[in-house]
């Protein structure tokens, strides 16, 4: 990753705005592009400007655009759909064949001015830090209307990194009571700070009885998976009720041998959770707007813009102490 200049856009055309980033969160994925570990381009995407979790100042806005206005906060909703292709037509435009996501498919918002669609703007009455939760809460938002979950539930979060931390808060404002597992301890301190319980992982069998034991002895109605690792991944399908559902939203390559048998005999129902549509952005948005004090402890150090390369090796390389960088126009705290 290379700070440079890079030529600014040009005006806005019909439906479109030009927006001033000045908070970027930084997500796994973002790893997963910078090593080169996204197997879904059939051509180079390189070089490109990174940041799909963002937020920023509108500064011009094209003909024709009604929602924003010169001077609005606003959070980008970083994936826009072809129209036409099955998913499109059926409404689930979050998982288009030829989707389009800003930050890796089209330059991001580790710049200074970035052209977008006002489609896929949300204005959010946040300051830049959390406002940029918006983008991986709306994750979060798609994960819990994926899972139906229901009041009163008692939910497995395997995963207590962002989104699993997101996951269990949406999961709280429904109604229902969380149990993060995660290897590192002081997500589950985190997680433990706004209610959640805590199970450190140690094995397979350990976590699949802890998890049990904890429902009630059943086995949780619904279990979430936010780390995209087989191990974890088993643990869930092998401790879930019968009837219960396992909704994965962990991002890998990896693959994971299970017993076909349980799918069956259990009657498991197993969902996969991609990105959000745009109603789900918007309930995202309200959810950051109405706690913000809540999630600001998610957000575990700030770099400014020139040192972008060093807050991407810094989250890398510091799992157990980071949830969430932020890069921002301010000074690095």
């Amino acid at each position: 990753m290379e700070v440079m200049e890079v030529p600014e856009p040009p005006p806005p055309g019909p439906g479109e705005v030009i927006v001033h980033p000045d908070a970027v969160g930084i997500c796994g994925s973002d790893f997963h592009f910078f090593a080169g570990e996204l197997q879904i381009f059939d051509s180079s995407p390189y070089p490109r400007v990174q940041g799909h979790e963002l937020t920023g100042i509108v500064e011009q806005v094209g003909p024709g655009t009604s929602r924003v206005g010169v001077g609005d906060r606003v959070s980008v909703m970083p994936i826009s759909g072809c129209g036409s292709c099955y998913p499109c037509r059926v409404g689930r435009g979050n998982v288009c064949d030829d989707f389009s996501l800003v930050g890796i498919h089209t330059d991001g918002g580790l710049q200074e001015k970035l052209r977008v669609p006002e489609s896929q703007l949300f204005p959010i009455a946040a300051e830049p830090e959390v406002a940029a939760l918006a983008e991986p809460f709306s994750i979060a938002v798609r994960t819990i209307n994926r899972s139906r979950i229901q009041e009163g539930e008692r939910v497995v979060v395997l995963g207590a990194g962002p989104i699993g931390q997101a996951v269990h808060l949406l999961a709280g404002d429904r109604g229902a009571s969380t149990l993060l597992v995660d290897r590192l301890q002081s997500r589950l301190e985190l997680g433990a700070a706004s209610g959640a319980e805590g199970l450190l992982w140690e094995s397979r069998d350990q976590v699949v009885e802890a998890c049990r034991e904890w429902a009630g002895g059943e086995g949780p109605p619904l279990v979430v998976d936010a780390t995209g690792a087989p191990d974890p991944i088993r643990a869930a399908v092998d401790m879930v009720a019968s009837a219960g559902r396992v909704v994965v939203v962990g991002m890998s390559g990896e693959e994971v041998p299970l017993r076909i048998g349980t799918f069956t005999e259990k009657e498991l129902d197993l969902r996969g959770v991609s990105c959000c549509d745009p109603e789900e952005f918007a309930e995202a948005v309200r959810f950051v707007e109405r706690h913000q004090e809540l999630l600001e402890p998610l957000i575990s150090r700030s770099f400014p813009l020139e040192r972008a390369p060093e807050a991407l090796a810094y989250a890398m390389e510091h799992p157990a102490e980071v949830i969430k960088v932020v890069i921002t126009s301010g000074a690095a705290t």
